[in-house]
């Protein structure tokens, strides 16, 4: 299955459900769309399934209550993760995969840096969009060597910056 059809069924069972701005919000849409560009560069890099990337991305930051302090997003997505495996909707990964996408997103904001390399694809392609709240993303607190690369982040950075500033959130 091509990854736009992963994105597509993503969106199709994520957004008639999400609660918070769609597509001006920091969690919505754009930021989605930027994690899936930076993961499957590194899933190339990295050589793990690009899938498990594209789930990620649509899926981590889908079941946020608010914008703030939600401890428990990761693990709403990885609950949501399984009841779209057990209803046959999320039906790309091998059991493996499926196992480390939902430790990814059950574990994406809590600062970790060691895990299997298709977690910390997942954790880097999310924090190379960090610019999109205002904060550059900090080589030490990326997973892998080739998200750590200066201009990577730089380039991270001026894309988050852009969508901040397509949304109106200024410079």
């Amino acid at each position: 299955m091509s990854h736009v059809a992963i994105i597509n069924k993503a969106l199709a069972h994520v957004r008639p459900r999400f609660r918070l701005a769609y597509r001006d919000g920091i969690h919505g849409v754009g930021h989605w769309s930027r994690v899936w560009h930076h993961g499957r560069r590194l899933a190339v890099e990295l050589e793990v399934n690009p899938a498990v990337l594209a789930w990620f991305a649509y899926l981590h930051d889908s079941q946020r209550w608010n914008d703030g302090h939600d401890p428990r997003h990761g693990d709403r997505a990885a609950d949501c993760a399984t009841l779209l495996r057990r209803e046959g909707v999320l039906n790309e990964l091998a059991p493996r995969e499926f196992e480390h996408l939902c430790e990814a997103m059950r574990l994406h904001s809590d600062g970790h840096v060691e895990g299997e390399p298709a977690i910390q694809a997942c954790w880097d392609a999310d924090r190379l969009d960090l610019a999109r709240v205002g904060i550059r993303p900090l080589p030490e607190l990326l997973c892998t060597p080739e998200a750590r690369l200066d201009a990577r982040i730089e380039r991270a950075s001026r894309m988050a910056r852009a969508g901040r500033r397509a949304r109106g959130g200024g410079r």
